[in-house]
């Protein structure tokens, strides 16, 4: 199967998917949910057991492509519940995949790419990464993400990232919780099979059975507030402060708030 912003590998036991924009920072368009969700489906019904999602050149996934939704912004009501939806679509499909999933960051991981980073099972991050979810610096919200993150990191430090949008280093990540490890970028990958190495050391009914236990203890609670997440983040697409933060980070100037 061909992909337009990653590619797919897998040697039978490992899969590893690698983010291949970087360019953009390798941030998500259309096109990167449509292959991301491409390459799940791929790697479910392959032979292999383990996950490994990486990113090309300096940054792991610099969140949403804002020429994209700088576009949709302009869109109705309507595209942004649709598009809201297909979002929800693939952080729920990598919260909930059957396998374990390592994300590998190797350097920046912003927003919808910090929400990559962090639903993986385990989070590998090169001490250089910076991970911060900055959605309120351009008027929007990451109502979608809130929904897992509250569940991985508590509420208060919930708050305090996703309030002021502010991005922190790998060291206070790992003390938050977002990261499981920091590794040398020399070592990244390497370290990321060897944790993949511990998991197919496991019993293969054990691993999948003990992940669909911890999965089920909270499913339907998330899907109940990922329907208010989706209108949330619909609902924000259409006001004045979400068009004129993004057009200010695309120009490259301080935004000038409405409140509204």
């Amino acid at each position: 199967m061909g992909y337009h912003t990653l590619t797919f590998q897998s040697d039978e036991e490992i899969a590893t998917i690698a983010l291949t924009v970087p360019e953009k920072r390798n941030a998500i368009s259309s096109q990167m949910v449509t292959d991301l969700l491409g390459a799940l489906e791929q790697a479910e019904h392959g032979s292999a057991r383990v996950v490994i999602i990486t990113g090309s050149g300096k940054a792991f996934c610099a969140g949403m492509d804002l020429d994209e939704l700088q576009l949709l912004a302009k869109q109705g009501q309507q595209r942004h519940l649709e598009d809201a939806r297909r979002i929800t679509k693939m952080f729920y499909r990598l919260h909930s995949f059957p396998k374990p999933i390592i994300a590998a960051v190797n350097g920046a991981a912003i927003a919808g790419g910090c929400g990559i980073a962090t639903l993986a099972d385990f989070t590998l991050a090169v001490p250089e990464a910076k991970l911060g979810y900055t959605e309120v610096k351009l008027g929007f919200m990451p109502a979608v993400v809130s929904v897992f993150l509250r569940r991985r990191i508590g509420d208060k430090q919930v708050r305090d990232l996703l309030l002021t949008g502010r991005i922190v280093d790998a060291a206070e990540a790992l003390r938050m919780g977002l990261v499981t490890e920091i590794v040398p970028q020399e070592t990244l990958m390497t370290r990321a099979r060897e944790i993949a190495g511990l998991l197919l050391a496991a019993s293969p009914t054990a691993v999948a059975r003990t992940k669909k236990l911890l999965l089920n203890f909270d499913r339907a609670a998330i899907r109940a507030e990922l329907e208010v997440a989706i209108e949330a983040n619909a609902e924000i697409r259409s006001t004045p402060d979400f068009r004129e933060g993004v057009a200010a980070f695309l120009e490259k100037r301080r935004p000038k708030w409405a409140g509204q």
